[in-house]
């Protein structure tokens, strides 16, 4: 990929980012209680006394929530600390009913690991990953119910974490945009999160800083807080960057602080200094003992993985013949790689590839249909291709059978059969519409024959036209030039 820099006129600039991403993780219930983690209950409903932080109550560790975050942390290649421990972050906010949060400190579950990121130009990149450790959730504060008042959902309040630190590796936009769509690809690979940003089960954190093009020095950073989507990152990223040079060019000094981004304004706005470790007065967790994993534990997570994208985008361009864009496009979600290599087996694969990534999203699009909800099956898709590679039908014959096949759900193979589809090969009954084509048009044929060779296509063209595109392009193109240079 190209530098990525900010110019002015006094200068070039690199932007520096680190991210933490926290992922909810899924699991019926939370982390520390039995209450239940189903997403769109009333509020106050899915909560119990652990989490309202009733006096005497005690948490009790969540073995699922565990095993997700151990899985995970292999999907990250990341190292798993046999030995991990809780502690007590102290903070008083109304969404926290404990006035403090059970996370993990010094020891997390998860250590050094790596993300390698697709680029739009083709190459790609490795992210390292700091740690990754788990946590519990807040509530979440509801303030647009009333102009006076905020109210508060304890459903949230506990709900298992794992939050992800990158190292600050990222250097442009477009890197931070692409490791959170390669992060939320591999969460939902493994099914322990689901990666929807616009319901709050993943959200992100961008501590972004920038210093003078070609130098090392880390400068201090601001925290953009909460951004729910991809594209809002990259947006908070480039906008802060902006700002923080601003600040400098104009003899001004940035100071650590978490800042909010306006995601209808493109601008952030300063919410508090940003706090230091010693701040939350860290401390070991009293009713919770440390994490100990034994190497049996962990390998029988490992022998659980599934083959995830990066391994499945190189099987795809090794085996089946992709490109490695079409290979990172199908393999981004589960479910597409899934549905393309169904509807590839037995068939040309980059043919398949072709349409799924043209005529078939373009389809989903247009009706917002998920995969799982498409009224042509993989199979059918696959059968749809064989009918154009045994020259059955034409190209373009294709687009109106799968056009029906958008409509009724049919076998292709039936509609082209009731329809009488197939491609005309009978050469007599193509050399008698090419005979009228050219009866039609003596003005075309001199000028052809004086020369202009590139009216052939013109002629197929009309041939095609009045076959109503059943005849066979590659027949009509020889007889066509055929008969023309007799």
């Amino acid at each position: 990929m190209a530098e990525y820099f900010i110019e002015t006129a006094k200068g070039k600039w690199e932007v520096v980012v680190g991210l933490e991403i926290h992922c909810q993780i899924i699991s019926k219930s939370k982390i520390f209680s039995g209450a239940s983690t189903e997403f769109g209950d009333d509020p106050n409903v899915n909560v119990c006394f652990v989490d309202a932080g009733m006096p005497g109550m005690l948490p009790t560790l969540n073995k699922e929530c565990v095993r997700q975050a151990v899985k995970t942390g292999l999907g990250l290649n990341a190292k798993i600390n046999k030995y991990s421990e809780f502690s007590r972050k102290n903070y008083f906010y109304a969404d926290m009913p404990t006035d403090y949060q059970i996370t993990q400190f010094r020891y997390p579950i998860v250590g050094e690991g790596e993300i390698l990121i697709d680029l739009s130009d083709g190459t790609t990149r490795k992210i390292g990953i700091e740690r990754m450790h788990i946590e519990q959730d807040a509530a979440k504060s509801i303030h647009d119910l009333s102009p006076t008042k905020s109210y508060i959902d304890l459903n949230r309040a506990g709900v298992g974490l794992m939050e992800i630190v990158t190292k600050p590796d990222f250097r442009s936009p477009e890197e931070a945009g692409a490791f959170l769509r390669k992060l939320r690809s591999i969460l939902r690979y493994l099914e322990t999160c689901d990666g929807n940003m616009d319901e709050g089960s993943m959200r992100c954190d961008a501590n972004i800083s920038v210093r003078p093009l070609g130098s090392a020095e880390l400068r201090s950073r601001c925290e953009m807080k909460n951004v729910n989507s991809v594209k809002f990152v990259m947006q908070a990223i480039e906008n802060e960057a902006k700002r923080q040079i601003e600040v400098y060019e104009n003899g001004g000094t940035i100071e650590q602080e978490t800042r909010q981004f306006d995601q209808t304004t493109g601008q952030s706005k300063a919410m508090r200094k940003k706090e230091f470790a010693h701040d939350y007065r860290y401390f070991p967790e009293p009713d919770l003992p440390p994490l100990v994993l034994t190497d049996e534990y962990i390998n029988a997570v490992k022998a659980e993985m599934v083959e995830l994208p990066d391994a499945k985008k190189q099987r795809f361009i090794e085996t089946m013949g992709l490109t490695p864009y079409d290979a990172m496009v199908l393999c981004e979600n589960k479910e597409h790689a899934a549905f393309f290599e169904k509807a590839a087996a037995g068939h040309d694969a980059k043919k398949v590839a072709n349409w799924m990534m043209s005529d078939f999203f373009a389809m989903l699009n247009k009706k917002r249909l998920d995969i799982s909800q498409s009224p042509v099956s993989a199979e059918n898709l696959g059968k749809l291709v064989e009918l154009i590679s045994k020259e059955v039908i034409s190209g373009k014959i294709a687009k109106d059978v799968f056009e029906i096949m958008a409509q009724t759900g049919e076998d292709p193979e039936k509609i082209v059969e009731e329809k009488g589809l197939k491609q005309v090969t009978d050469t007599g009954a193509i050399e008698n519409i090419i005979d009228e084509v050219i009866a039609s048009n003596p003005d075309n044929v001199s000028a052809y024959k004086n020369g202009k060779t590139n009216l052939a296509g013109w002629f197929v063209g009309q041939v095609i036209k009045m076959s109503q595109g059943k005849a066979n392009p590659a027949i009509v193109n020889k007889l066509v030039r055929e008969k023309l240079d007799k």
